[in-house]
């Protein structure tokens, strides 16, 4: 039976085909925006050096997705990307030539090794258990990792939950020794190790009143016996930020350091065995900091005094000496704050690098120092380059990467990360390439349909002249021959537009934005988390424009615009450019919150109200002094209109002009809002309704018409409406003539709970799934579902009369076991059949709005999900597919014939059967040929967004997260649109025969008719 149901289900689903690959479809892997914060994770290049003398380059980070990655730094393609667990985060990595040690966890627990070029894994171990991990914040505090030299070159020495040390063998994962401090509740945390032939040193801070006090041990790196352990006299402030290890590698001479800053004096002490070394100082000058600029290992760091100005300070057998101080590095308002790097040319010599922003010549500058050129005196080498920062905002970490080709010319590449996410390599004064890492992070995102070609070129043609439109129509008339030539091909040959062919634009197309015939091709505008909206060719994932946006008046403290809605309010249907309106909350560094709309031309992203140039920032509206409550997009007859509540339940319309008030007071006595409210353990749903009269405020204010409290023990998680698609069929028709009519409720809302933050996490803790009357607040269905470890993850979806639900069941039963489950639930009219209510257009004061029957059935699922969203086409005609993104990253299609709760237990009978109805299986049939991505894995899948067509059969998916992927899916088959194997030419051929036929014997019945009427 279960291959009865595939097969049943391959005769009207849509499968890609193999040669549709990458024609179709599209898919951008990503890797996320860099961790910058700490040293430990910020990105860095890396040389593999073989025995043969050969070297190759990648580019290490680990990203704010949780993603361990390498980049190819000629090009910018992805080298490999190692994907963590949501749990198990990237506490701290660390690389040695041809590997890279990651530990993650909490106080991280676990540890493995990847090949540095190749990203294979070559080694995972746990080294605790999660659970039993100590937390520390930021959460790298209490880890490190170091390789061992000499006789210790095989082992890796990591540390972790601030206390405990390892020595592991890279290859077997055997702990060759550990060692963890005699005084569990001792308040020494270490975070750093440095391992020498002769010692393992552990650096630790302990908390005193106002500061931290400096703690070193030192170990045997052959046995992890203790040697010795002293307190060094000291007072540091900021913790593990202003203490670093120094040492020489290139040198044996000078003996490795600790430096710290103390009461803006830089203090070192000499690391030996014995840890019997005095404290010294730097007193010729005041700092405020000093940065590991990641070169300590060769016993260089960067220090900047009080006035912001920069020295670079190396280890030196005499101790620590000032080598360099950058010209014209004071803090001065014509230029930025300066960023500072160090990296290491091919023969390990190193380099650091200050990177900053002019504000008088509008570039970013940078200024190169080699200690060792120049007969060890040291050089400096710069540059400007154009960095966009209208485009990309501002640099937030650079890392370096030198060459020395000739005795005073120093080349360099920088690899920088920008504040909106983006990542670039430049050579020089020359960027080689432009990593959108922010699209990693969307928040929301629309597809915009694109305007026909004619409408598109002619645009901007209103204004023009009788004289320039006279030359524009005749120099389009020019390609009118050309045009009737293609007609007349295609007419005879049949080669009309393919709906299997690419959409995508040719590599140097210069034409403006337009539709293709049949709607495939579209912009995605997306809005990310790190401030800025991209629009996204839907073709082939290209970004066709983005804009950056400004804070407003929160520029001078500083802050965040974090999308929450975006609205398209202007469609090609109204005969004008489409626009899009973006619901943003201003959070500014002073706690201030705001509600910003941003309103662009989804094919331009210029700014919809005209105030924010092309070349500059995009500046959005304040509408409302404070936090946003809801946003919606009321549709009207006569407009579209964003309707935002604020924290006192006032409405604000965009935009605000007569019209609009006049469409939304037309709406109000239909419009009915359900909102959360409540705190932890005491949530509700609560109706609202807004009254025809303006308050004294000026603005309209929702009042609560009903309220619908959850158990003490749930907590609302997510609560979504049925979307406005169009509904082509108001019910089914069964075998026996009879009909079911769908419940089309338009206030329909559905609900999902879970475990309340204020109740203790329990194991037997429940989740559960409401779908509410949001006019009155009756609950029309409601199903209680186990938790899995006290965890709700249920994904959900409404459309039409359709929900369907997945979740884990983790109970273990006699007819039943643990696993994943989806459950499909149809909702129609009345008591029974041919019970119609006419619930579209019933009032909310009607009692027949609860008069539902409700069809329900669970299916055992495959696997688990992040999302899941239903198809959309034009008209609804065509069936919809369940599109789920799986946790192992597919992205796969399920008609909705496998999830009809209607299936007969039974053999179907021959009036079932006339419905597409197949017998009930538990199991949901796994099908490969229903996977949309096919060879691709699209990592992390957050969201499923899908689109109309022209194509009433078609439906665009574009599903996001950690990586982009696109395409599109025919449920019922391309029913709208000829076969490609249909002979077109044929058809053409037979039709111009029997055209000439007629030609032919026409005259010839003609003169028969004249001869008969002769004789007649």
């Amino acid at each position: 039976m279960r291959l009865f149901s595939i097969l049943l289900g391959a005769t009207c689903a849509y499968a890609l085909h193999a040669s549709e690959a990458g024609v179709l479809d599209w898919h951008k892997p990503q890797v996320g925006v860099p961790l910058v914060h700490s040293p430990s994770t910020a990105p860095t290049f890396h040389r593999r050096q073989y025995e043969s003398g050969a070297t190759r380059s990648i580019v290490l980070s680990a990203t704010q997705s949780n993603v361990l990655a390498a980049l190819h730094p000629n090009n910018g393609s992805l080298a490999w990307r190692y994907l963590f667990d949501d749990e198990d985060n990237i506490v701290t990595y660390s690389k040695h030539n041809d590997v890279v040690a990651v530990l993650s966890g909490v106080g991280g627990a676990y540890l493995r090794l990847l090949d540095a070029i190749e990203g294979d894994l070559l080694l995972e171990t746990r080294l605790h258990t999660p659970e039993a991990g100590r937390l520390l914040e930021p959460d790298n505090i209490g880890t490190a990792i170091t390789f061992g030299t000499g006789e210790q070159a095989s082992q890796v020495f990591v540390m972790t939950d601030g206390h405990v040390l390892r020595s592991i063998d890279r290859v077997t994962g055997e702990v060759k020794w550990g060692w963890s401090t005699p005084d569990q509740t001792s308040l020494v945390v270490y975070s750093k190790i440095l391992a020498t032939p002769s010692a393992i040193y552990l650096l630790g801070l302990s908390k005193s009143f106002a500061s931290y006090t400096l703690h070193i041990t030192s170990l045997s790196p052959v046995t992890g016996e203790l040697i010795s352990d002293v307190n060094v006299p000291s007072s540091v402030t900021s913790g593990f930020s202003d203490v670093l290890v120094l040492r020489d590698l290139r040198t044996s001479e000078a003996e490795p350091q600790v430096v710290w800053l103390e009461g803006k004096v830089i203090k070192s002490f000499a690391l030996t065995p014995s840890l019997k070394a005095k404290t010294s100082a730097i007193k010729e000058a005041v700092y405020r900091s000093i940065e590991d600029v990641g070169v300590s290992e060769y016993g260089q760091f960067v220090a900047v005094k009080e006035d912001g100005s920069a020295r670079v300070i190396r280890l030196s057998s005499e101790g620590l000496k000032v080598i360099w101080e950058y010209a014209d590095s004071a803090t001065s308002p014509q230029r930025s704050d300066p960023t500072y790097a160090g990296g290491l040319d091919v023969d390990g010599y190193p380099y650091i690098a200050r990177v900053f922003w002019s504000h008088s010549f509008r570039q970013a500058s940078a200024h190169i120092f080699a200690s060792h050129l120049a007969e060890g005196k040291g050089l400096v080498t710069g540059f400007t380059f154009p960095f966009k920062t209208a485009e990309h905002g501002i640099i937030s970490h650079v890392a370096v990467d030198a060459a020395n080709p000739e005795p005073y010319k120093v080349l360099s590449r920088l690899f920088l990360t920008t504040s909106t996410g983006a990542v670039q390599l430049w050579q020089q004064d020359k960027l080689q390439w432009t990593r959108e890492e922010g699209l990693a992070d969307i928040r929301v995102a629309e597809l915009v349909e694109l305007p026909e070609r004619k409408i598109a070129s002619h645009a901007s043609v209103e204004l023009e002249s009788f004289g320039a439109r006279l030359r524009r129509q005749l120099s389009d008339a020019q390609d009118f021959p050309q045009y009737a030539v293609n007609f007349v091909r295609r007419f005879v040959t049949g080669s009309y537009a393919s709906a299997s062919a690419s959409v995508a634009p040719a590599a140097n197309a210069t034409e403006p934005l337009s539709r293709d015939t049949f709607g495939f091709r579209k912009v995605v505008v997306a809005a990310t988390s790190h401030g800025k909206i991209y629009g996204i060719d839907s073709a082939n994932g290209e970004v066709l424009w983005s804009r950056v946006f400004g804070l407003g008046w929160a520029a001078q403290v500083g802050g965040q615009i974090i999308p929450a809605k975006m609205f398209v309010t202007r469609t090609v249907g109204d005969g004008e450019v489409p626009q899009v309106v973006l619901v943003s909350q201003r959070k500014a560094s002073n706690g201030l919150v705001d509600t910003v709309l941003f309103h662009v031309d989804a094919l331009t992203g210029e700014d919809a109200r005209g105030k924010s140039p092309a070349n500059d920032v995009l500046q959005g509206e304040d509408v409302v002094s404070g936090p946003l409550v809801e946003a919606f997009l009321l549709r009207t007859d006569l407009a579209r209109i964003v309707v935002l509540l604020d924290e006192f339940l006032q409405v604000h319309l965009y935009p605000e002009t007569d019209d609009t008030l006049r469409a939304f007071e037309k709406a109000l006595p239909s419009l009915r809002i359900p909102l959360k409210s409540g705190p932890p353990g005491q949530r509700r749903l609560t109706g609202h309704q807004i009254p025809p009269n303006v308050e004294f405020t000026g603005r309209y204010i929702a009042y609560p018409t009903w309220s619908l409290p959850f158990p003490p023990t749930e907590d609302i998680r997510a609560v979504f409406a049925r979307p406005t698609d169009p509904v082509a069929s108001l019910g089914k028709v069964l075998g026996n003539r009879t009909t079911l009519y769908k419940y089309l409720n338009p206030n329909l809302v559905g609900v999902v709970t879970g475990p309340s933050a204020s109740v203790p996490a329990s194991k037997t803790a429940t989740c559960a799934v409401y779908l509410v009357d949001g006019a009155k607040g009756t609950i029309l269905y409601h199903s209680v579902l186990p938790s899995a470890d006290g965890a709700c993850d249920v994904k959900a979806t409404l459309v039409e009369n359709w929900l369907v639900y997945h979740y884990y069941d983790n109970e273990v039963g006699p007819s039943q076991t643990k696993g994943y489950r989806v459950v499909s639930v149809e909702l129609y009219e009345g008591r029974g059949i041919d019970d119609k209510t006419k619930s579209s257009d019933l009032t909310s004061l009607s009692n027949e709005t609860t008069a539902v029957s409700i069809y329900e059935q669970a299916y055992v699922f495959p696997r688990a999900v992040t999302t899941l969203s239903s198809t959309s086409t034009s008209y609804g005609i065509t069936t919809k597919d369940i599109i789920v993104a799986s946790e192992t990253g597919q992205i796969q299609s399920f008609p909705r014939r496998f999830f009809d709760p209607r299936r007969p237990k039974q053999k179907p009978t021959a009036e079932e059967m006339e419905e597409w109805l197949m017998q009930y299986d538990p199991v949901t049939p796994d099908d490969p040929k229903r996977v949309l991505s096919h060879k691709y894995e699209v990592a992390k899948t957050r969201r499923i967004v899908t689109s109309p067509a022209l194509l009433e059969s078609t439906s665009l998916v574009f599903a996001y997260g950690l990586d982009l992927f696109s395409t599109r899916v025919a449920p019922s088959n391309t029913f709208d649109v000829l076969s490609e194997t249909f002979n077109k030419a044929q058809l053409v051929f037979t039709i111009g025969g029997l055209a000439l036929a007629i030609v032919i014997v026409k005259p010839m019945v003609a003169s028969k008719r004249l001869r008969e009427r002769w004789y007649s």
